[in-house]
């Protein structure tokens, strides 16, 4: 199977940002976490869980674009069709924190690539129980 049909794992726990530029841009988390951290970005740093900086930096640096604000998610059938995902918000200490997603259709079919190691299903069609908060369109150049 080629990377194109798997799902990338994050390997560490605020990896999800990582691993989704991974699952976007057809690398290895090991690749996108060398990139990353050469250009000053790494995944102990808790600040990857509030702040979409990051992985917008990150995927510039593989010449993906993205959209320059996060859009209130409406319902799945308004994505486009690629997109990070902000999932899972909640609040630590007045900051807040979420897990990175992609959004894609292949096909014309809907799916979500959920990095999360503790999932027995990376490929997720379970639309009810993720709830999106807003997300960030991205379009991958030829």
């Amino acid at each position: 199977m080629s990377k194109l049909h798997d799902v990338v794992i994050q390997e560490e726990i605020t990896g999800c940002g990582i691993a989704s530029v991974a699952n976007i841009v057809d690398a290895t988390y090991a690749e996108v976490k060398k990139k990353a951290n050469s250009i000053g970005i790494f995944a102990e740093d808790k600040t990857l869980y509030s702040d979409t900086g990051y992985v917008r930096r990150l995927l510039s640096e593989y010449d993906v674009e993205t959209s320059s604000a996060e859009l209130a998610f409406t319902a799945w059938n308004r994505l486009p069709d690629l997109a990070l995902l902000s999932i899972k918000h909640h609040e630590e200490d007045g900051v807040p924190f979420w897990h990175w997603v992609v959004f894609k259709r292949i096909d014309g079919k809907p799916l979500v690539l959920d990095s999360a190691a503790y999932l027995d299903k990376n490929k997720r069609c379970d639309f009810d129980a993720m709830q999106p908060k807003w997300y960030i369109e991205v379009v991958k150049k030829l």
